[in-house]
């Protein structure tokens, strides 16, 4: 029996070209998303570290965005025919098969990692391990920008996402969550939501003292 890892990848992988030609210019409609990210790059040129990580980048477009806003952006993800779309997408950029929770980027050496609507897939009690991880590879003043789908609730709503399960986040739990980990809020959007689902979109950017 596949854990949800595998069963995510799999999933993922038989959805490549579909999901790259929904998501190619989706920030194009998403103002939100689309300044909050300009934000972050600008936060992350400020530190004096340009080295940032796209994590669950899938087809690579918004490592192409990071790129295009001044940071030295690489793209991971655990699904290999992401990656090898992203490759072909953006042949001048790297982009490298990864598991969010455990990144081939040595100790405290970004200045910023993106991870936009990426750990949605992730199980709620698997989550702390996982931001550790973000955590461990950001350098000090880095900075962490979470995109997820928020919801009002006081707990994670495990939904049928298009592609495969996902969950849903309180954004105080998940914000007390990033502090846990070391991380200082730097600011939280909460805004309706630009899906059927229904969802709220959230974004929260952090900053490791």
């Amino acid at each position: 029996m596949m854990g949800h890892q595998e069963e995510t990848r799999a999933a993922y992988d038989g959805v490549v070209e579909l999901y790259a030609s929904k998501f190619a210019n989706r920030l194009e409609t998403q103002p939100f998303s689309r300044n909050m990210i300009g934000t972050f790059a600008e936060l992350v040129r400020g530190t004096g570290n340009r080295r940032a990580a796209d994590v669950g980048c899938g087809p690579g477009h918004l490592t192409a965005m990071l790129h295009d806003l001044g940071l030295d952006a690489i793209g991971l993800d655990l699904s290999p025919a992401m990656v090898d779309h992203a490759r072909r997408a953006h042949p001048t950029l790297r982009f490298d098969e990864a598991r969010m929770e455990a990144l081939p980027v040595e100790d405290g050496t970004l200045g910023g990692v993106l991870a936009h609507y990426s750990m949605i897939h992730t199980p709620p009690g698997e989550l702390p391990a996982l931001l550790a991880e973000q955590v461990r590879v950001l350098a000090p003043g880095g900075l962490l920008l979470v995109s997820f789908f928020g919801t009002e609730g006081p707990e994670p709503v495990r939904f049928d996402h298009k592609v495969t399960p996902a969950y849903s986040w309180p954004v105080d739990r998940l914000a007390e969550l990033l502090t846990a980990a070391g991380l200082d809020i730097v600011a939280r959007l909460l805004h309706d939501p630009a899906s059927e689902r229904g969802f709220l979109d959230a974004h929260v950017l952090t900053r490791l003292p």
